[in-house]
């Protein structure tokens, strides 16, 4: 049985919208989560914008002779019947098991997935028709492309259950964040304190840069010390 699609809170997506994924990875690094960086995530095209939003998943498995023909497209359980059942603002984020010589998605199934509002594709796979996916203007992040369809390695099986992806546990409704540094996890159930805990990191680390750039030393500064705290936190209050 799939996992109904839940949407974001329009607030928490501008405010991650404002946080790296470097910053999120020493968030959750501290609440106790080391595996939440998608491996072969890597954007498709340089200075695509931040992607925030649900994750939307899909998985394939390897290749069946029998399953994965060219006539497998038209079945009720394919990747065209999945991409029509995408919520707008979602991020697809597709299980291929790390399979580099056959693209998961191509033009028409990106510009499908752009006309319903999907907020980008992750892959741990690689996609195909570069020229044409990157003029349907989805951000996608994948470790690259390949000519062959998904059919000649990888048999499509199902869509909103969970994943693993570049070797991240990914569960329908969990929240991305995906920038140039690749796809980050933020389980759902965390969501709400790892946001504001990462606004504040990336506002204190803002000021930490600030300080170097003025030629501050780094001992006591970064992470900082009794004192540069208490003159972060006067600083802050301007801020707020």
């Amino acid at each position: 049985m799939t996992i109904p699609s839940l949407p974001l809170d329009p607030a928490i997506v501008e405010k991650l919208s404002g946080v790296t994924t470097a910053t999120l990875t020493t968030v959750l690094l501290k609440k106790g989560l080391r595996n939440v960086w998608m491996r072969g995530t890597q954007p498709l095209k340089p200075g695509q914008p931040r992607v925030v939003g649900r994750a939307f998943t899909l998985r394939f498995v390897p290749a069946r002779e029998d399953l994965a023909t060219p006539a497998s497209w038209g079945a009720p359980i394919s990747t065209r019947a999945a991409i029509e059942a995408m919520p707008a603002g979602c991020v697809a984020v597709v299980d291929a098991m790390g399979v580099t010589d056959a693209g998961i998605f191509g033009d028409i199934l990106c510009a499908r997935m752009q006309k319903r509002q999907v907020a980008g594709l992750v892959t741990d796979g690689v996609i195909r028709d570069m020229a044409g996916v990157l003029g349907t203007g989805l951000p996608v992040w994948s470790q690259g492309t390949a000519a062959p369809a998904s059919v000649a390695s990888l048999t499509f099986v199902n869509w909103q259950e969970p994943i693993a992806c570049g070797g991240v546990a990914v569960f329908p409704n969990d929240v991305v964040v995906v920038d140039t540094d690749g796809a980050v996890l933020i389980p759902a159930d965390l969501l709400d304190a790892v946001v504001e805990t990462a606004v504040e990191q990336e506002r204190l680390e803002g000021w930490i840069m600030n300080e170097v750039n003025n030629g501050a030393v780094l001992p006591g500064l970064y992470p900082p010390n009794e004192d540069n705290k208490a003159r972060y936190e006067a600083w802050a209050k301007t801020q707020r």
